[in-house]
């Protein structure tokens, strides 16, 4: 299992708009994939989940993968929240 702590800088935070696409790309790996804040740990695969953490800006987060493509999963998720979330 791998792991990257995460800073979410975009200015709103975690919507449903943003979890849609963290859920988009996560889905194309084979690998299971969570977001944990604090003591809540969710499956990067549900959007309800990940709204449930209610991620907001300035928010600390884990990217958390474990499988054959977790590498790739955990470099491509941290991109996402390093340019924003498309935001």
């Amino acid at each position: 299992m791998i792991e990257k702590n995460v800073l979410v800088d975009n200015p709103t935070g975690l919507n449903a708009k943003t979890a849609a696409l963290l859920v988009q790309v996560a889905g194309k790996f084979s690998s299971n994939i969570w977001i944990k804040k604090e003591d809540k740990r969710v499956n990067a695969k549900s959007i309800i989940a990940l709204m449930s953490l209610a991620i907001s800006k300035g928010t600390d987060i884990t990217i958390e993968a474990e499988g054959e493509d977790e590498q790739l999963a955990i470099n491509e998720l941290t991109e996402l929240f390093q340019f924003g979330l498309g935001d």
